[in-house]
């Protein structure tokens, strides 16, 4: 995947609000986080191609890998075959060919390994972005509500807020109490959410260190 790909998906997840400040003052903070959202859709598009990509590869360097592990059985039967009948330029040439087939083999499964953590890599990207989108049409969800509830009159059949400044003031405050939703930076009262998060993760983590601990005790 490419650097600007990555950049992209970076801004995205991380979702600074530097230029939604300057849209609200504009008064268009709905059309903002719309644009948002199309782009986060955009971009996991972009990382979907590219893991179809990444798998397509993975099968394609898995099925040359057992092509090569069964033509170096053949060839260890066919070593026996030679040496039966004496034929001794026969076993060499295909033990030669053996020796290039177990070459390749560690530099095949290297490669498995690195388009497995690509594309492991990869589903993570698109986890995230995924819960970003709906982290910010929460956030529009809630802000259409409170631009809605903001037009309603009130008690004496005025609409509040009908100065640009205050209209501006209310907008902000909407905002930022959306962005609180939808950028990767939670409130202050969200931090103990968060480290919760960050425990269950890792606990997760150790949890897959276990599993794989075992597996290759399995495997002695």
């Amino acid at each position: 995947m490419n650097e600007s790909l990555l950049s992209r998906i970076g801004r995205i997840v991380s979702a600074s609000a530097n230029s939604l400040v300057d849209s609200v003052e504009n008064m268009a903070p709905a059309i903002v986080l719309e644009e948002a959202i199309r782009e986060v859709d955009q971009a996991i598009g972009e990382v979907r191609h590219e893991l179809g990509r990444q798998e397509a590869a993975k099968h394609l360097t898995s099925k040359q890998l057992i092509s090569e592990n069964e033509e170096h059985e053949q060839l260890s039967e066919q070593v026996q075959v030679a040496l039966q009948a004496e034929r001794d330029d026969l076993a060499e040439a295909a033990v030669a060919r053996q020796m290039d087939i177990e070459a390749q083999i560690p530099v095949l499964e290297r490669s498995i390994e690195d388009q497995k953590e690509k594309i492991a890599e990869l589903n993570q990207y698109v986890a995230a972005l995924q819960a970003k989108k709906r982290e910010m049409q929460q956030g529009l969800s809630d802000l259409l509500k409170s631009q809605t509830a903001a037009d309603q009159p009130n008690s004496t059949g005025n609409t509040p807020g009908n100065s640009a400044s205050q209209r501006v003031e209310k907008a902000q405050s909407t905002f930022d109490r959306v962005m609180t939703k939808a950028t990767g930076n939670p409130a202050r009262q969200n931090n103990a959410d968060a480290t919760k998060l960050a425990e269950l993760e890792e606990l997760a983590r150790n949890n897959r260190i276990q599993e794989r601990l075992e597996q290759l005790k399995a495997a002695k």
